[in-house]
């Protein structure tokens, strides 16, 4: 599923709108390795209060990437494994293809595009 985001607050303009996606166990791989640019990867849970601002507030945080692609980590227990999430919510970030490890930051726009910059500084690595 594909979606654009939308967010009720009329201060967010359109063009800091980010493409959302959601992805599974059954598709991640294959989507993950087509997807250009670059892609955090966002797990979350319903029953996570901190997952359910983060679905909030992101998708108008005006970060330069050019999807969310999220994950529900109950239902998708083998990315879980494989990203060896420990706590939620967790992000990861992807750019064409390869992985550039965890975004360890707060959920603040600052500190999330300096997370973004380390990352992506990294050697890049296969997907887990």
């Amino acid at each position: 599923m594909i979606a654009n985001s939308r967010c009720p607050d009329g201060g967010i303009v359109a063009d800091t709108i980010v493409r959302e996606v959601e992805l599974t166990d059954l598709d991640a791989d294959r989507r993950l390795l087509d997807l250009p640019g670059t892609s955090v990867l966002v797990f979350t849970s319903v029953g996570c209060a901190a997952c359910r601002w983060a679905r909030q507030y992101l998708p108008g945080a005006a970060l330069p990437v050019d999807r969310l692609c999220w994950i529900d980590a109950g239902d998708n227990g083998g990315l879980v494994e494989r990203y060896e999430v420990f706590h939620l919510p967790a992000l990861f970030v992807v750019r064409d293809g390869l992985f550039h490890g965890v975004l360890q930051a707060s959920l603040r726009r600052d500190d999330l595009i300096q997370a973004l910059d380390r990352a992506l500084a990294r050697p890049a690595e296969e997907l887990p």
